[in-house]
C-alpha cells in the first residue's frame, strides 16, 4: 500500500499527512517532565500552552500524564487521569485541531478518548497493556504505535541492538499485527521508530538517517527528536539549550520521509518544517 494514497484516520475524521509535514505539539502534563521540568502542571497553564502552539502552527496536540523520561518511575492510571482529563476536556472545547492522549495504559486512552481525544500515542507500541488495541478499535481512533527496548525505568541501560533497524520493523510488525487483530485498521496506524526510548546517540542518529528503511511497513512514519539527549550529547548542551539541534534533526527527519514531528517548540520547528517541505 502506498502511503500517498490514503489519509491518516481518526476518530470521527481523517488528517492528509501528504500535504505537508505535520507538527505535534508535546503538552506535558506532569511534575517532572524532563524537557519542561512541570512547566504545565497546573491545568489552566497547560490549556494556555495547547492554544498557544496551535495558533504557533500545531496540527495536534499530544496530552501526556506521565513522564517517560529515562529513569523515570510509572504513576497510577489514576493519578495519570486526575491529570489529564480536565485539561482534554477543556481543550476539546477550545481547539480546532485534534487531541491526542500519550499513554500507554488502556483505561487512561478510554477516558481520554470518551472525553473527546482523537488519539492515542503509545510509546510501548501496543505491546504493555493487551487491552490498549481493543480500546483504540472500540473508539476507532488514531495509534501512534512506537518501538521502546525496555521500559522508561531501564531503557537507556546501555541498550544493544545486533540489528538496529531490522528489530526495529520487527517490533513496530509485531504491533501492527496486534492492531489489526483488534480489528483496527493500517489507515488508523501511524509508527514511531522510537528516538531516544531504549537507543544510544549512534542508533538515534542511524534511525534518522535510514527512516525510508520503514517505509514496507506501509504506515505514515512519526519521529521525536525535540530536545533529546543525543541533540545534547553532541552539542554539549542542557536540555533549554537545544532548539538549533532540534531544528537540524527535525528537517532532516523530513527529508528522509518523516510525516510527523512531535516537538516542544512548534512556532520555530513549524517555520523550518515549511522551508524542508519546499525543499522535498
Amino acid at each position: 500500500m502506498d502511503t500517498k494514497n490514503y489519509k491518516w484516520q481518526i476518530r470521527d475524521g481523517e488528517i492528509d499527512l501528504f500535504q505537508h509535514t505535520h507538527i505535534m505539539g508535546i503538552l506535558n502534563v506532569t511534575p517532572d517532565s524532563f524537557s519542561d521540568a512541570g512547566l504545565f502542571y497546573d491545568p489552566e497553564l497547560a490549556v494556555e500552552q495547547a492554544l498557544t502552539m496551535e495558533q504557533e502552527g500545531a496540527d495536534i496536540i499530544d496530552v501526556g500524564g506521565e513522564s517517560t523520561r529515562p529513569g523515570s518511575v510509572p504513576v497510577t492510571e489514576n493519578e495519570e487521569i486526575d491529570r489529564i482529563i480536565p485539561v482534554i476536556e477543556k481543550l476539546v472545547s477550545l481547539l480546532k485541531i485534534p487531541v491526542s492522549v500519550d499513554t500507554y495504559k488502556s483505561g487512561v486512552a478510554r477516558q481520554a478518548l470518551q472525553t473527546g481525544a482523537k488519539i492515542v500515542n503509545d510509546i510501548s507500541g501496543l505491546q504493555f497493556d493487551p487491552q490498549m488495541a481493543n480500546v483504540v478499535a472500540e473508539y476507532d481512533a488514531g495509534i501512534v504505535i512506537m518501538h521502546i527496548k525496555g521500559t522508561p525505568r531501564d531503557m537507556q541501560k546501555n541498550p544493544q541492538y545486533t540489528d538496529l533497524i531490522e528489530e526495529i520493523i520487527d517490533y513496530l510488525n509485531k504491533g501492527i499485527t496486534i492492531a489489526h487483530q483488534a480489528g483496527i485498521k493500517n489507515q488508523q496506524i501511524v509508527i514511531d521508530p522510537g528516538i531516544g526510548f531504549g537507543k544510544k546517540s549512534q542508533d538515534n542518529l542511524t534511525i534518522i538517517r535510514e527512516l525510508r528503511q520503514f517505509q514496507p511497513l506501509n504506515c505514515h512514519v512519526l519521529v521525536g527528536p525535540s530536545r533529546k539527549s543525543f541533540i545534547g550529547n553532541i552539542l554539549e548542551l542542557p536540555v533549554d539549550q537545544r532548539l538549533e539541534g532540534t531544528i537540524a534533526a527535525s528537517v532532516a527527519c523530513i527529508l528522509n520521509g518523516a510525516n510527523i514531528l512531535r516537538v516542544h517548540d512548534v512556532k520555530q520547528i513549524k517555520r523550518a518544517a515549511i522551508i524542508a517541505d519546499k525543499i522535498k
